[in-house]
């Protein structure tokens, strides 16, 4: 394998060692006291907030800014997590400017939102550093709860459920929790291992125990965990990446976005990491952007995204498609691949333009080839297999307003489960409001 991605050009080591640490620094340096005072200034605190209605969590967006301005960041930080436990991740990696700052009257007013995401990481930031964690549990209940998958939304039923007084065992089949937030998610944007340390800081709770190496299909069973607890909370993500259905998808150089990132995100030394000249990444949404910049951030000389229709219609909000051309990585689109070429190993994409009629796209015959000695698919991913007993939607598990699944007993949430954006916030959410429901049907 080493010797083919030599011959394709990928190698490691493009750029210094320096140069690569600086790319890779905070996207959104820290607020200081005197930043986060001034910020919070611009908040009119509105009685029917927008933001707050705008927040899949629905934390009040006015109190923890008015908190922030009367100088008590961990009150506000109480208030954050109270409703989205993982709110420091989320200050982090959530779009706002496509949810709370969009609706923002300031934004509307003059253009320029109060930095919510921001103000909400000085926050959480702030009261993270404090000894001691800021919830305590309930009295036993006596109940035990299994979730399979320690992702945002696992993690946020786990510590509900935890504090509700239920005793619960995490099951992940990875070697470390976090799931996207530590795997799926530009290094850039949670920089200095905040994914691992907001995990440790989450299970400060008590009551939740973690079990690596085992996930649904792989030693568990839905039969078998429904005899052993309680309840259990499905949270196992979307493994299977879409293929591009095109004729040399499987040459070395070819690769998941996803799996490029994990690799990223998990490498002590990323100047170690090897990346080829020229980049092509096929889809439209923030792991097309996340997969595009760290490519470049990395020394690739020419990196594109190409995207099957038009610009209005991408996944990545119009802040994710500024920073990659700020990066310098080229947006194509109305174009779909076609073939990828080469001996062996990839050198050329071969590209289709495509039409939208009746919303639905096809190649207008019209066709051209880029270099590209890797190529990133990053066209969305899909639930592998069909967990037993389970009703699908579309490719997710079917789930009520409460994340009830077809399986009494069985709930999901996250990127796995019908309904919802998938997005770090949305995941927060659907297990913590899973993790109420599951504790309101034990209880009676």
């Amino acid at each position: 394998m080493a010797n083919s991605h030599q011959a394709s050009g990928v190698v490691a080591g493009r750029l210094p060692s320096q140069k690569i640490a600086e790319n890779f620094g905070d996207l959104h340096p820290a607020y200081t006291v005197h930043e986060a005072s001034v910020a919070a200034d611009r908040c009119y605190f509105c009685y029917d907030a927008p933001c707050m209605d705008a927040c899949p969590t629905s934390i009040d967006i006015p109190q923890f800014i008015r908190e922030i301005q009367t100088g008590n960041p961990e009150a506000a930080a109480r208030s954050i997590l109270t409703q989205n436990i993982l709110g420091g991740m989320c200050a982090r990696v959530c779009p706002t400017e496509t949810l709370c700052e969009e609706v923002c009257v300031r934004e509307t007013a003059e253009g320029k939102p109060v930095e919510i995401g921001r103000l909400q990481r000085y926050a959480t930031d702030t009261l993270m550093a404090k000894e001691g964690h800021p919830f305590s549990r309930a009295a036993s209940t006596g109940k035990r709860i299994a979730v399979v998958g320690a992702g945002p939304a696992g993690l946020s039923a786990a510590h509900r459920l935890a504090m509700l007084g239920h005793e619960v065992v995490i099951h992940e089949v990875k070697g470390k929790s976090g799931g996207l937030n530590e795997f799926g998610i530009a290094a850039y944007k949670s920089t200095n291992d905040f994914a691992a340390r907001e995990v440790d800081w989450l299970m400060q709770i008590g009551g939740i125990s973690t079990v690596h190496g085992k996930g649904l299909g792989g030693g568990l069973t839905l039969d078998q965990l429904k005899a052993d607890f309680d309840a259990v909370f499905l949270s196992i993500g979307l493994a299977g990446v879409n293929a591009l259905r095109a004729p040399g998808e499987d040459k070395d150089g070819a690769r998941d976005a996803v799996e490029f990132i994990s690799e990223l995100r998990q490498a002590s030394d990323l100047s170690k990491l090897a990346v080829a000249r020229n980049v092509v990444v096929i889809g439209g949404g923030m792991t097309a952007v996340d997969a595009a910049v760290q490519s470049k951030l990395l020394g690739a000389e020419n990196v594109t995204i190409a995207y099957r229709r038009g610009q209005e219609a991408m996944g990545a909000s119009r802040f994710e498609q500024d920073l990659a051309t700020s990066k310098g990585v080229k947006l194509m689109f109305n174009v779909m691949p076609v073939a990828v070429h080469g001996d062996g190993a990839a050198s050329e994409i071969e590209l289709e333009y495509t039409k939208i009629e009746d919303g639905r796209v096809s190649g207008t015959g019209e066709k051209f080839r880029l270099a590209a000695e890797q190529v990133f698919k990053a066209i969305g991913q899909n639930l592998e297999g069909q967990p037993e007993g389970l009703t699908l939607e579309g490719r997710k598990i079917k789930v009520d307003d409460a994340g009830r699944t077809s399986v009494a007993g069985v709930w999901a949430g996250g990127d796995c489960a019908s309904g919802g954006e998938d997005l770090t916030v949305t995941a927060v959410a659907e297990g913590r409001d899973a993790a109420i429901d599951i504790h309101s049907s034990l209880m009676g």
